[in-house]
């Protein structure tokens, strides 16, 4: 979910574009007693700071980051946990691959190809970690694929480097594939992952060739979905349909060639929090946005600048 969270009161800094877009999300939230801010918000410093910087702007992850961060830090019994993106949050993922694995091994099935969706990477390390395990001590292969959407590409154009986790530039650097902690999606973006960077592990992992990264355009993603909705009855998250996309994709040219492939995804969560962006999309309101090089130059920018930081 696009939102940054404190624990206590249940205070919660929402993307502003999510929370415009996602308006039942912010209410299950409202309902169970927590306050949703969109963010960038004129609550904090960072927020302000934020909005005089980019007036008008929808927001990201990075910012809402910030938001929370700030907030926890300057107000007594507070504490702040990043939930996506740190090593904790893909062990604590990890259930989901271990589960798989339980599954699979149990009715001796083994997969050829590993596919899940990636913003900050939870989902996708917590999926792949007890094969991709099995890869490094030489045990057994896999092809692992990360798929991001086109109009955020930390993976397939960002840059390998030492970046802030968040666009206030509150939180100590990482280093990753990222599109600089300033950069932020189009507003046209309904389909999730909206995050500047991605995982420290996953980004090694992919530098050093184990996994590949496959970027997609929104509408294609709900165009899967879709597909997927009325074949299996079961309305998918647009997160998770990134992934979705890709596993048909892969089953298409397995039918091509003839090819027989077991592919494993993952499917992260329901979509019936997320129906004005189907809506959107079943009513062809939907476009894609892909930034130029230009666009992303500037987040490029932003990046710290020192020696042995590749920029």
């Amino acid at each position: 979910m696009a939102c940054s969270y404190l624990d206590l009161d249940c205070k919660v800094y929402m993307v502003k574009c999510s929370y415009e877009q996602k308006p039942f999300r912010r209410e299950v939230m409202r309902t169970y007693g927590a306050s949703v801010t969109p963010s960038p918000s004129e609550t904090t410093e960072v927020g302000r700071k934020i909005l005089a910087e980019h007036p008008g702007t929808s927001g990201s992850l990075g910012c809402a980051i910030s938001e929370a961060v700030e907030v926890a830090t300057h107000t007594e019994g507070y504490r702040y946990v990043l939930g996506s993106v740190l090593n904790q949050v893909l062990l604590h993922q990890s259930i989901i691959g271990v589960e798989a694995k339980i599954a699979m091994d149990k009715y001796g099935i083994k997969p050829d190809i590993i596919i899940g969706c990636a913003g900050g990477g939870s989902n996708l390390g917590g999926l792949i970690s007890p094969f991709m395990g099995e890869k490094l001590r030489g045990e057994a292969d896999y092809q692992f694929i990360a798929v991001e959407p086109a109009s955020c590409p930390s993976l397939t154009r960002g840059v390998f480097a030492y970046d802030f986790c968040d666009t206030g530039m509150v939180c100590p650097l990482a280093k990753m594939y990222t599109l600089g902690s300033g950069f932020i999606p189009s507003a046209n973006h309904a389909g999730g992952l909206r995050y500047h960077g991605m995982s420290s592990t996953l980004s090694q992992l992919y530098h050093d060739g184990y996994m590949e990264a496959r970027s997609v355009e929104q509408t294609s993603v709900f165009e899967a979905a879709e597909q997927f909705a009325r074949v299996e009855g079961i309305l998918p998250a647009p997160e998770s349909s990134h992934a979705i996309k890709v596993a048909i994709d892969e089953a298409m040219k397995c039918k091509e060639t003839g090819e027989e492939k077991t592919i494993l995804f993952g499917l992260t969560g329901t979509g019936y929090f997320d129906m004005l962006a189907y809506e959107k999309f079943h009513n062809n309101e939907m476009t894609d946005y892909i930034p130029t090089d230009e666009d992303l130059q500037t987040g490029f920018d932003g990046i710290p600048k020192f020696e042995g930081n590749m920029v």
